[in-house]
């Protein structure tokens, strides 16, 4: 006997995901779970007086969106800062510190967030804006910051002093700071300024998730993370408040030992239904912006900047060959081409010696890459992930990426079809805060991104592709194909409803299109 259902949603046009029935009419959900697609005439049975029914009125039906890269708590936290997302110049810039001063008249420290590169020169343009209070902002990638004078000060690095790791402070022909700090530099300010209360991170974090939830949604792969705060994602689980799936890795640094190691372990016997671990993290470079990202051949704008990367292939090799002798997931931050070669050699290297298992390691962003890399992916079962709206748009909107790269390695940018071509199948994601998560946002760049020269090969993916890539594929990078990421009987019900028919629209106004109904474990997370 059929039993009703808690939902059931028809006249849709249900894109499934599941490859062997793409595509379907209607759904119908008891609990958290899938118990029909089909035909809209054959899902009667499921439906009494209890069960609430969604008229999808044709309009596109999809799994809920998993964000394969993304820094949740993080980004929560910075949302509570001063967002210079959209500042186009210094005035803008001015305007939004100096109104969030006026608001925020209580805090020590004056914040922000997102700002774009080549807008702020030098400390001396922030103390103009702000004097009487130390002023920190962070580029929207987060590898660089930019600090004011009074900040500089309270750190003990105006006039002299050495940056950790990999940092950079960047220093004027006197030797005196510019303002100007680069990877793990940023470190000397921002670690002085006061953390919110846990009440506040929870408020923060909350409204942060309302928000991805209404944005389609509803998973996230969380690239940093520890113990702690996995266990900040767990207790809203243990309070059901948590609307979000999160995955967890590890988060393991140049000076992290082999003893500390356990606390990955200890994560990974976490394994609830919204928050658990089961991997872990590492940065093998920096980003292109900073003259930080680990590359073959030299910067294009300056053949001076030589980063050696972040781990050498022998330290790299021997931390995740322990992490893949746990049974880890490895993710691996890569942007520059020789990042991403010294990762595979260290992945090829861990096979050789613990033997070739289901691992599904991964390298992340993936901004450049040697056309010999590309087959080594398949060849050793890793998986690239990547995110479209990392790529700028088109040459026109000035940005320094393409500068930084030089023409001669555009044809190897954001190679996402040339590595799908490969055989790969890619995760993609967003990287928020650095890029937003707007799931139509990503999908336009990676459907739509111009090309910078006319000889440039044609990146751009179809909305079926992008899509899959969101669900299916993203489910499969962290283990998940058998309960999520499908629209398929079994499954859990995590779905998200678009105004428009998204297969019926020109790929060049998909932007028209947004969420409109957001499904998570049964539950609707957001309604329009």
């Amino acid at each position: 006997m059929t039993s009703t259902a808690d939902v059931v949603i028809t006249n849709a046009k249900v894109f499934t995901s599941d490859k062997d029935n793409l595509w379907a009419e209607a759904v119908a959900i008891k609990d958290n779970r899938i118990v029909f697609t089909g035909k809209t005439g054959d899902v009667t049975p499921y439906i009494d007086s209890a069960t609430k029914v969604i008229d999808g009125q044709g309009r596109t039906l999809t799994a809920g969106f998993i964000d394969s890269h993304f820094h949740l708590l993080w980004g929560a936290i910075s949302m509570g800062g001063a967002q210079l997302y959209d500042a186009q110049n210094i005035e803008d810039v001015k305007n939004i510190l100096q109104t969030f001063e006026k608001e925020n008249k209580t805090n020590a420290w004056v914040e922000g967030r997102g700002i774009k590169y080549n807008i702020i020169n030098n400390r001396k343009e922030l103390d103009e804006i702000i004097p009487d209070k130390p002023v920190y902002i962070n580029a929207y990638d987060g590898h660089t910051s930019w600090a004011n004078t009074k900040a500089l000060e309270m750190a003990g690095i105006l006039n002299s002093g050495e940056a950790p790791g990999n940092g950079v402070i960047v220093r004027d022909e006197n030797g005196i700071a510019t303002g100007e700090l680069r990877e793990t530099a940023m470190g000397l300010v921002d670690d002085l300024i006061p953390e919110p209360s846990d009440e506040r991170k929870r408020e923060l974090l909350l409204r942060t998730i309302k928000d991805i939830n209404a944005k389609g949604v509803t998973s996230v792969h969380n690239m940093n993370g520890d113990m702690q705060e996995l266990s900040v994602y767990a207790a809203l689980e243990d309070a059901n408040e948590m609307t979000l799936r999160v995955y967890v890795p590890y988060h393991i640094l140049p000076e992290t030992t082999e003893e500390m190691l356990s606390e990955a372990a200890e994560m990974a016997k976490v394994q609830g239904e919204f928050a658990r671990g089961g991997a872990a993290k590492f940065f093998m470079d920096g980003v292109w912006e900073s003259y930080t990202a680990l590359n073959i051949e030299p910067y294009a704008d300056n053949a001076e900047a030589k980063p050696d990367g972040i781990y050498s292939l022998e330290h790299f090799t021997r931390m995740a060959k322990l992490c893949d002798q746990m049974g880890l997931q490895v993710f691996v931050h890569c942007c520059g081409d020789a990042a991403v070669k010294r990762t595979l050699d260290g992945y090829e290297s861990i096979q050789k010696s613990n033997g070739k298992r289901d691992s599904r390691h991964r390298v992340e962003h993936i901004e450049v890459i040697h056309p010999d890399d590309i087959p080594r992916f398949k060849q050793l079962g890793v998986l690239p992930s990547m995110q479209t709206s990392h790529a700028p748009f088109s040459i026109g909107e000035g940005d320094v990426w393409p500068t930084r790269v030089g023409k001669q390695r555009w044809h190897l940018s954001f190679a996402w079809r040339d590595i799908k071509n490969a055989g790969n199948d890619i995760a993609f994601g967003s990287d928020w805060p650095v890029a937003p998560y707007d799931v139509m946002i990503n999908l336009h760049v990676g459907m739509n991104r111009e090309k910078w020269s006319p000889n440039d090969p044609d990146q751009t993916l179809t909305l079926e592709e992008c899509i899959i890539g969101y669900t299916r594929d993203a489910a499969y990078a962290e283990f998940k194909e058998n309960e999520k990421g499908q629209i398929k009987v079994g499954y859990l019900a995590d779905l998200v409803l678009f105004s428009h028919d998204l297969f019926a629209l020109d790929k060049k106004d998909i932007l028209q299109a947004k969420p409109i109904l957001t499904i998570v474990d049964g539950k609707i997370a957001f309604e329009a």
